[in-house]
């Protein structure tokens, strides 16, 4: 990671927004994004006990989808689409990959999920790390591809490559540098990492 240029990141969005995220065009810009209601609606439908019924727990995943700012207008359809189409088995394995990725092996969790949305060329890394991010905002995050492609070049975040393709690999790497990265900026931006990679974001223009 490039120190100097976070901190010139920092001190030129701090100049603009001298509260960080408590800065009034930032919480009028958060408004769209609705983060307490979707962390609220993560919360309490995929907590663990939740996940003994596979029709509500992919219910709120379709929600959490299809009501996230951050997943593209032209992924939502397609995602709620193919949750009609899943025979029970893979409905079933979906279900089970989220509640891994939430509650137990993550590794194993994400490579069920993706077992279940490649074939049905779904295996979006933003349908795959939406949920999580909301789950947990302050460790978790969401994969933006533009985003995390201009962040790693950038930032100069060495040892990272990213790929259009999903992988464990690449999300637990990304997940460590970034949670780095935010614990060498200022308080004001440590809000959650969707709040933090939003700060990259308007840091690079893109």
């Amino acid at each position: 990671m490039n120190r100097e240029k976070l901190k010139l990141a920092e001190k030129a969005f701090l100049s603009r927004y001298p509260e960080g995220f408590s800065s009034p065009e930032m919480l009028e810009i958060g408004k769209k994004h609705k983060m307490e209601k979707m962390i609220k609606m993560a919360g309490e439908g995929l907590s663990q006990d939740k996940f003994v019924d596979t029709d509500a727990v992919l219910e709120t995943m379709r929600k959490i989808v299809t009501s996230s700012s951050m997943v593209s207008v032209f992924e939502k359809p397609k995602f709620r689409d193919l949750l009609k189409d899943l025979s029970t088995g893979e409905r079933d394995e979906l279900s089970d990959g989220l509640r891994n990725s939430l509650h137990g092996d993550q590794a194993q969790g994400f490579k069920q999920m993706i077992s279940v949305l490649l074939p049905y060329k779904l295996a979006k890394w933003t349908l795959l790390t939406v949920c999580l991010v909301y789950y947990r905002p302050d460790y978790e995050v969401f994969i933006k591809p533009t985003t995390v492609k201009n962040v790693i070049e950038y930032f100069e975040l060495d040892g990272l490559k990213y790929s259009s393709k999903a992988s464990w690999d690449f999300y637990e790497a990304y997940r460590q540098e970034l949670n780095n990265m935010k614990l060498s900026a200022d308080q004001r931006l440590r809000v959650d990492n969707a709040a933090f990679s939003g700060f990259l974001m308007m840091s690079l223009g893109v």
